[in-house]
């Protein structure tokens, strides 16, 4: 039997050793989610919110054990993993606060002898494919709102932070007298295909690649089942000259370096009008002056190791690339040995072009490139000259340029003084690269149900 492991990496010692599942023990596993399916679609909504938040205990009462989880699987500084707990509450009950007004019934106007409403109807068995930048977070956009809404889950985390997706099952299995909601699975990519393939599950959801999301995207396409992708971003921000520099600056180098710069919608490239730029700069080096490299699980280390060796290598050929054709590093640009950890130095870039790598190609690092531009105009000629479309963002101090630069920027999500974040509230949506289909709000519901529609006439 193969297996797989997962390591620290930060010491690079064994953290856990899973056997890898076969076809046929998967296909077990989502019959069993399939007969769940069956009676779990016809609970009622108020009593699968409160089943789930029930279930949602088991966090709270492991919430310890489970931030260090993290921290030893992916190298995020331990109080990130714990920061990240408290964001996976927030999207969680959101969600089961939102659940029932969203998925009853919408009645429609009364037109005389007829009777009309549109049902929302769980889909069925919910193939999940979760990322591990964000283990726990990634992972509750879509297991959540799929069982509010009557679905049964199998869930594959990434191999990374497979601890996460048994911590979800220990939680969320078994609910109340429900049983077999939700199933975990060690898998390889291989098998994972074939279970796409070969239509014994109804939808899929997605979190990694742009090169996985188009192979996921072909697979779906034997079956006319729909998929969620949150894929690729290079998302990006302008710094308008009205704006209180600091706190722009404050947020924007959070925004590029939390996480090691490790987050879907983290700013990965910056525009800046030319009349403030050496003082924007000035003041994000003297920033990124202040992080800590280190042990993630020490309280003083404020950025950790990249999670393995090969996620620097397309980083540092993005520097080299823009050294050569006439970028400066500011600060970082070079990957350090801490431990037995790798990691990227918190990198700034000045004397940037749009055409090279750093300015188009995805880092997922700690990297902050910062060009110069004359005005709004030319920053939203850059921001959309780009294959992604996840976020964007704006700092000013004026309302009105935030709604003229919202309403010509191609992407899901702009912000306006803040970054990298997401509200549950509010859809998280890409174009372009960037994805399809709609997490969180009452439109992640939407995706993973159908319209049925009633149509009663009643005076035959």
């Amino acid at each position: 039997m193969d297996y797989h492991i997962t390591r620290n990496p930060y010491t690079l010692e064994e953290f856990n050793t899973y056997p890898y599942e076969s076809l046929e023990q998967v296909q077990a596993k989502i019959e069993k989610a399939r007969n769940a399916f069956r009676i779990w679609k016809n609970v009622s909504i108020s009593e699968r919110v409160a089943a789930i938040r029930n279930g949602l205990t088991y966090f709270e009462k492991n919430c310890e054990g489970i931030a260090r989880d993290i921290t030893r699987q992916m190298g995020k500084p331990l109080a990130q993993s714990h920061n990240e707990i408290k964001g996976f509450f927030e999207r969680a009950h959101y969600l089961c606060d939102i659940a029932e007004k969203t998925l009853s019934p919408d009645i429609l106007p009364e037109k005389t002898h007829f009777y009309r409403r549109i049902d929302h109807i769980p889909l069925g068995v919910v193939f999940i494919i979760a990322a591990w930048n964000y283990p726990l977070l990634i992972a509750v956009n879509g297991v959540v709102t799929a069982l509010l809404a009557g679905n049964t889950v199998l869930l594959k985390h990434s191999g990374l932070t497979t601890s996460i997706g048994t911590h979800f099952e220990n939680s969320l299995k078994k609910l109340c007298s429900w049983d077999n909601l939700l199933h975990h699975v060690v898998i390889t990519h291989d098998v994972a295909q074939r279970i796409i393939e070969i239509k014994n599950i109804d939808h899929v959801i997605f979190t990694g690649s742009v090169e996985g999301g188009k192979a996921i995207k072909q697979s779906t396409a034997y079956s006319f089942m729909d998929c969620n992708l949150e894929l690729g971003g290079k998302d990006a921000a302008y710094v308008a000259p009205d704006t209180d520099i600091a706190k722009a600056a404050e947020g924007l180098v959070e925004g590029a370096m939390y996480n090691a710069g490790q987050s879907c919608c983290g700013i990965e490239r910056v525009y800046v009008h030319e009349n403030i730029y050496a003082e924007f700069v000035e003041k994000c080096c003297t920033l990124v002056d202040r992080y800590k490299l280190g042990d993630p699980m020490e309280p003083a280390t404020t950025m950790g190791p990249l999670p393995t060796v090969n996620a620097a290598k397309m980083m540092m050929e993005q520097i080299r690339d823009a050294i050569h054709n006439g970028a400066k590093i500011e600060r970082g640009g070079h990957t350090r040995k801490i431990g037995n950890g790798t990691f990227m130095e918190p990198t700034i870039l000045t004397n940037v072009k749009q055409p090279m790598r750093v300015m188009q190609e995805e880092n997922f690092g700690p990297i902050m490139p910062i060009m110069k531009v004359k005005d709004m105009d030319e920053a939203i000629d850059f921001i959309n000259d780009s294959k992604y479309g996840l976020t964007a963002a704006i700092y000013t101090s004026s309302e009105d340029i935030a709604n003229q630069f919202s309403e010509r920027i191609d992407t899901g999500t702009v912000f306006m003084n803040r970054c990298d974040y997401l509200d549950p509230a509010l859809p998280w949506t890409g174009v372009k690269e960037s994805g399809k289909g709609s997490a969180l709000s009452k439109y992640g519901f939407y995706a993973l149900t159908r319209k049925k529609a009633i149509h009663f006439r009643t005076n035959f």
